[in-house]
């Protein structure tokens, strides 16, 4: 069998490139991954819901959280800032940092969970103990503006770190699979958009849109896209070269994509990046701008097919119903024909 069939065979089946003897354990391979992977969780763990950005105002909401981890079989546990107020955030920025530095602190934490989205994370980042947080890895998972906190570890210590549901989120039924493949038992699955007609002569809903064809491989790396931009300049930004950049956003206008999207290429990331995916893009629209304007897939075209990247739109991450848990970090390889993210070696150890 020819050399790299044989090593990508071994990748797949989770036999990792270091107990081949290809690699020494700490190196970095080839596709950009080599870092720092967390324990899987298992029922019966300990874990610890934070809130790093916006302040929960209903307190069932939290409840609600507590009854769907108990659900998944562990047993959360509540940072000792939660319940604060500060303006619009859960708590002062160091406070809120407190609770995360705790949680990876704690041997009897398993994983730590963000409430919620909103803003704030980026803020915390000054008051984080990133040594401390290498030294004592674990899972940690959010989604929307805890983007900027999962891509500030992983850049910080190599830990892979997961883009899915926050506690908050409803857990439906595709939502809690995809997590508990990713997080709970390490599978290396095809994410592939399930193809429904729904009483429809052609498939209308979770369409793939194929916008440079194509293959890569590489560690994934993004998240929301506002919040991802936000973080150009500051030594909170991942090494993009040689990663699969998967992004999403809300309630964006098209303008503010378009111009977010510009930032990516002016810092050179699309240059840098393997493959493109775009996932659930909610609620964006023209913002009143009338005829002639560009639609929301003219822009995405714009950026992705200037480089020959692999690329697609419409891959399930998000703000949509029915999201899957992508591991920031995970190495993984995209096929951009049939919109498919396949994870070549588990997230968790």
């Amino acid at each position: 069998m020819d050399r790299r069939l044989f090593i990508r065979a071994m990748l797949a089946s989770g036999v990792s490139l270091a107990s081949l003897g290809y690699i020494q354990p700490g190196d970095a391979v080839a596709s950009g991954a080599g870092g720092v992977k967390p324990a899987r969780l298992r029922v019966g763990d300990t874990v610890r819901l934070v809130a790093p950005a916006g302040v929960i105002y209903e307190k069932v909401r939290i409840d609600i959280a507590l009854e769907s981890l108990t659900a998944l079989g562990l047993k959360p546990t509540l940072g000792n800032h939660v319940y604060d107020r500060h303006g619009y955030f859960a708590g002062r920025d160091a406070d809120r940092a407190a609770d995360i530095n705790a949680a990876f602190a704690d041997p009897s934490v398993k994983a730590v969970f963000a409430l919620s989205g909103g803003w704030g994370a980026a803020r915390t980042l000054p008051y984080l103990d990133f040594d401390l947080i290498k030294e004592n890895p674990k899972v940690i998972i959010g989604y929307s503006d805890i983007t900027a906190l999962l891509n500030a570890i992983y850049a910080k210590t190599g830990l892979t770190t997961f883009h899915g549901p926050n506690a908050t989120t409803r857990w439906t039924d595709f939502n809690v699979q995809s997590f508990q493949d990713m997080v709970m038992k390490g599978t290396t699955p095809e994410l592939v958009n399930p193809q429904v007609r729904d009483n429809s002569l052609a498939v209308r809903t979770n369409r793939i849109q194929t916008i440079n064809a194509g293959t890569a491989e590489g560690a994934l790396v993004g998240g929301n896209l506002t919040v991802l931009t936000a973080l150009a300049g500051t030594p909170y930004l991942p090494d993009f070269k040689g990663k699969i950049l998967f992004l999403e956003d809300v309630g964006e206008a098209i303008y503010r994509v378009d111009r977010m999207l510009s930032t990516l290429e002016l810092a050179g990331v699309f240059k840098k990046v393997t493959g493109i995916v775009f996932g659930g893009f909610t609620k964006v629209g023209n913002d009143g701008a009338g005829f002639g304007s560009f639609a929301l897939m003219d822009i995405f075209e714009q950026y992705g097919k200037q480089h020959g990247k692999p690329c697609f739109y419409g891959a399930m991450f998000g703000h949509v119903e029915n999201a899957r848990t992508i591991p920031i970090g995970g190495t993984a390889r995209i096929d951009a024909d049939k919109g498919s993210i396949h994870l070549l070696v588990p997230a968790v150890r």
